[in-house]
């Protein structure tokens, strides 16, 4: 549970770059969008994550819960960095509703792994433990994020993120593609 609670917080440091206070942040300083539209975008931009939630069983369920939270952050958190070298204020919101389609559909697959890889009498434990640990780690990064937007380029959080991610993507695939739940052994695990 240690490692696999080390490479949630790498994750979740990434994560804690884009807030959406940062990310509203962003697309103030680089764009100059009013409240009012930036409302708009980031209501869409729940929405979209929503909506994704109820696809991540039907991906898990083809093919299985790591694949799911990999293959799907992946492409996201190239999105993601490709937001922050957007040339317009349309481009980047096109870019990070595209990302939203895909970047919380880990979310359902992440929780049904780690349930499903721990020992029953442990699962409070472990949820507790990665839970705490992503939540302490996404609270770090809020402040080199803001540092980043006020002295450097403004891009600098959301292509931190982005590194961050893809770096937890590659390590969690690498570490436990061979860690199946009980109902999916006997499927490859490459």
């Amino acid at each position: 549970m240690a490692k696999l609670s080390a490479l949630f917080a790498v994750d979740a440091f990434g994560g804690g770059f884009i807030g959406q206070s940062i990310l509203s942040y962003y697309f103030y300083l680089r764009f100059g969008l009013d409240l009012s539209t930036l409302g708009v975008i980031f209501f869409a931009t729940q929405l979209v994550t929503a909506l994704s939630f109820l696809l991540s069983e039907r991906i898990a369920r083809r093919i299985g819960l790591l694949r799911t939270m990999v293959f799907t952050h992946v492409p996201s958190n190239v999105l993601l960095v490709s937001v922050a070298f957007a040339p317009t204020p349309l481009t980047a919101v096109f870019l990070l509703l595209c990302r939203q389609s895909l970047s919380q559909m880990d979310v359902p697959a992440r929780q049904s792994y780690v349930m499903a890889i721990v020992d029953e009498p442990d699962r409070t434990a472990a949820a507790g433990l990665t839970s705490t640990t992503r939540t302490v780690s996404s609270s770090i990064s809020p402040s080199p994020a803001g540092y980043a937007l006020a002295n450097l380029w403004v891009g600098v959080p959301l292509v931190a993120a982005g590194v961050l991610k893809l770096a937890y993507d590659a390590l969690i695939y690498v570490n436990f593609r061979r860690v199946q739940p009980p109902e999916e052994r006997g499927v490859d695990p490459r």
